[in-house]
């Protein structure tokens, strides 16, 4: 799509009569403003880009750091055995109460 130099003329006519002399200044302003606001937003929808692939891996890296860290302290403690608490007590001859639950 190539413009050449009478195209150009037109569209400046035709933006010249829909907007008027006396508002052509406000209009161009107007066009200017959005168009840096517009560019500010997308510099900074890429900065976000950017700063959630690195939220990302840092959350990877501290997961992998918190399982090795869990498997290290897994190894560490060795095989525990799982007691109730009723048990401990009919080992030791004590009497367990009969709560209501129980009846």
């Amino acid at each position: 799509m190539d413009l050449g130099p009478w195209e150009i003329a037109i569209i400046a006519v035709v933006i010249l009569v829909l907007f008027g002399s006396a508002k052509l200044p406000q209009a161009a302003r107007s066009l200017g403003r959005s168009m840096r606001i517009f560019k500010s937003e997308t510099k900074g929808l890429i900065g976000d880009d950017d700063e959630k692939q690195n939220t990302s891996q840092d959350a990877r890296s501290e997961a992998a750091r918190l399982r090795a860290e869990a498997a290290r302290l897994e190894a560490q403690a060795g095989p525990q055995e799982l007691k109730a608490p009723a048990d401990d007590a009919v080992r030791e001859g004590v009497p367990v109460r009969q709560t209501e639950h129980g009846k």
